[in-house]
């Protein structure tokens, strides 16, 4: 077995436009943290529409939340950073996004988890109590559909694309782990809580902040 090439670390701190409470940047964050690479935080201000300036919207025409800065590169979409960090950055870039044709699918399925699902149930249902929206039964509902699928999933493997953690497991946490701002309960689903535990077991987790809304009020 090959001993992974050690990578060069950027040359200057990694700038990553973020908004504290979304799960879209702490992803990014907490992926620059497990890879031990130096970064600053910008917050980007919400109720003064940062996200909206010409300044930001040069660096993402969509107004969002991240961007990061690195060197010459500006790169925005959270599952796009994640991948070019492993790949520029990552000692073993294949542990978090394998070459295997089937282990590489099997993320990138849950890529589009992160993009779909999990977008517009936890995450959703978190943004309506956040920003006091009116209530959304079916966003909880398809949250509780999601999560009896992880719930499945985490019964076959400890992570979701196997039994070391990848991208996918990265991409998915952050909403996954603050549902229950959003009125999702998860009481029943020991082995989704299970799998939280063991990424935030992992060296040099960072939490993002919590919430007192929904059930963590």
């Amino acid at each position: 077995m090959s001993t992974p090439t050690a990578k060069a670390a950027p040359a200057q701190p990694i700038r990553l436009h973020r908004v504290a409470i979304s799960g879209h940047s702490h992803r990014v964050e907490l992926f620059l943290s497990l890879l031990g690479l130096p970064f600053e935080r910008i917050e980007i201000d919400l109720a003064t529409k940062g996200h909206k300036t010409p300044a930001f919207l040069a660096m993402n025409a969509f107004g969002q939340v991240p961007v990061i800065q690195d060197g010459d590169v500006t790169l925005a979409d959270s599952n796009a950073i994640l991948v070019y960090l492993n790949a520029r950055y990552a000692p073993d870039a294949d542990q978090w996004l394998p070459r295997d044709p089937l282990a590489a699918a099997a993320v990138q399925r849950w890529f589009s988890v992160a993009a779909g699902q999990l977008a517009y149930g936890p995450a959703a249902a978190r943004v309506i109590q956040l920003f006091k929206r009116p209530e959304s039964p079916e966003a909880i509902e398809r949250a509780h559909a999601l999560f009896a699928v992880m719930e499945q999933q985490l019964g076959q493997s400890a992570f979701l694309a196997g039994s070391t953690p990848t991208l996918a497991d990265i991409a998915n946490y952050s909403y996954a782990a603050h549902a229950p701002e959003g009125n999702v309960s998860l009481e029943a689903y020991p082995k989704l809580r299970a799998w939280l535990a063991r990424i935030e077991a992992l060296p040099r987790f960072v939490p993002m902040v919590r919430t007192p809304v929904g059930l963590a009020a």
